[in-house]
């Protein structure tokens, strides 16, 4: 494996294991809204979704992408994908669980794996493209 390839791979472990601490803020957050507050799917799974986005948004910068990118420009970028994400998410999750009876949980699995794959092609690509590395 080249020093390129072998970069690329463990910026990809990097991004995992951190997007795993930030699923586990969501599902937690989002487990004690669904279970206490009585709201419909959608409050939960925004708040949710909010606060593991500022958890991994925070640490992937530093650390897996290491940008020294302008941070309004790249959190503008993130806030766009997200504009479209949340709002695709949180009406079809909403749709999957609210009137086809979809179980919350699963909806929200689905929707985290699908934030998964594609941030971390959005955030390589598009946030940080020829930032990454910069900041070394």
């Amino acid at each position: 494996m080249d020093a390129n390839r072998k970069k690329e791979f463990w910026r990809a472990v990097k991004f995992t294991l951190f997007s795993i601490s930030a699923g586990l803020i969501e599902i937690v957050s989002f487990t004690l809204l669904t279970e206490f507050s009585g709201w419909s799917y959608w409050p939960c799974y925004l708040i949710a979704l909010v606060l593991s986005v500022l958890w991994n948004f925070t640490l992937n910068r530093k650390y897996t992408f290491k940008s020294a990118a302008n941070v309004p420009v790249a959190m503008l970028k993130v806030a766009a994908y997200y504009a479209v994400f949340t709002l695709l998410s949180t009406v079809g999750g909403n749709y999957l669980a609210e009137n086809l009876g979809w179980n919350d949980y699963l909806v929200t699995g689905i929707n985290m794996v699908l934030n998964f794959v594609t941030e971390f092609l959005f955030q390589r690509f598009v946030v940080y493209g020829k930032s990454v590395d910069t900041a070394e």
